[in-house]
């Protein structure tokens, strides 16, 4: 199901790593709908900009959340378990985009309410095909809820 308008979707970007953030930046830039990617560089950054506290006062609610797991400060798990324990957040999707290929990462992540794992693919080429799809799966397929 295609979202009817034409509005900017709102992504934010959790990764401390500079080369996966301009990457993934990158293949977002060739997407089917407007969108605007906030990058934050660790958790603590993260639940801020979602709870719009400090310096993110005027961040935008995302559509979407891409979760890095291994952060500094506050990892991906911890901001997981906090945002799906956040009446006003829980509904946000959150694809965790990581390098860990772990089994205990993958079954943390879904036990804590993630809506996917994706390991980063290594070939620069193939990540920017992963980000691509991820966003045109959760923008262009999935039907979200509205915002608050």
């Amino acid at each position: 199901m295609v979202m009817a308008a034409q509005r900017t979707v709102e992504i934010l970007l959790v990764d401390d790593n500079i080369g996966d953030v301009v990457l993934t930046k990158e293949a977002l830039k060739g997407a089917e709908f407007p969108n605007r990617v906030s990058v934050v560089r660790d958790g603590c950054e993260a639940l801020e900009f979602l709870r719009r506290t400090g310096k993110f006062a005027n961040a935008s609610r995302p559509d979407l959340i891409l979760l890095d797991i291994n952060m500094p400060r506050k990892n991906g798990c911890e901001v997981l378990e906090e945002v799906r324990s956040d009446e006003d957040l829980r509904l946000i999707p959150i694809v965790i985009l990581t390098s860990s290929e772990a089994e205990d990462d993958i079954r943390r992540s879904y036990e804590l309410g993630a809506n996917c794992f994706v390991t980063k693919p290594a070939d620069l080429d193939e990540m920017v095909r992963v980000v691509q799809a991820i966003n045109h799966f959760w923008i262009t397929i999935a039907k979200l809820p509205r915002q608050l």
